[in-house]
């Protein structure tokens, strides 16, 4: 799949563009969330996708992620150089929060894993939440998950320790302030 002009940037980096996901890259979507290896670490029951039709129903669900508030969203991440999805980085209101607490994550194709887009990607996020008033961004993380907790490490995050607040399950919780 290659970049569709038609989807709108929310946001760039050197390396990425980040867009909305459209239907025309359910198959993008399938390839890495069919896998173990992405889907482990994801939800309080972790289940890969098993097809395209589900893989369509996740781009409805994302794309209903940025109504009403456009600041908030659940976007593909596109490699500039070669125009193709690597995967998706989110900035969303946190699910179990109590105090207006909002997430950003990230989940890569594995082939994409260890080049810096997860931290390049959730930086520009939280800079967008931060511009627009945001306090503070957290990442909840499985605790077995060390690429990722290396990633909020990365980013500057403040770990705040292990919780069941989100999500209902433990995750480590990390922090970053504005400022």
């Amino acid at each position: 799949m290659t970049h569709n002009a038609s989807a709108t940037t929310v946001f760039e980096t050197e390396r990425l563009v980040v867009r909305p996901w459209t239907h025309d890259e359910a198959e993008a979507i399938l390839d890495t969330y069919s896998r173990l290896e992405v889907a482990r670490w994801l939800g309080a029951t972790p289940r890969p996708l098993e097809n395209l039709d589900e893989a369509h129903l996740v781009v409805d669900q994302w794309g209903s992620r940025s109504e009403p508030d456009p600041t908030w969203g659940v976007w593909c991440v596109v490699e500039r150089a070669s125009g193709r999805p690597v995967g998706t980085v989110l900035l969303v209101p946190l699910r179990g929060g109590t105090n207006g607490e909002v997430e950003v994550g990230w989940h890569l194709h594995p082939d994409h894993w260890g080049k810096g887009y997860a931290t390049e990607a959730a930086r520009a996020a939280i800079e967008r939440g931060f511009a627009a008033g945001l306090g503070e961004v957290l990442a909840v993380v499985n605790p077995d998950n060390d690429r990722s907790q290396a990633v909020c490490r990365r980013l500057g995050m403040e770990h705040l320790g292990l919780s069941e607040q989100y999500y209902g399950i433990p995750l480590e919780v990390f922090r970053i302030a504005r400022g």
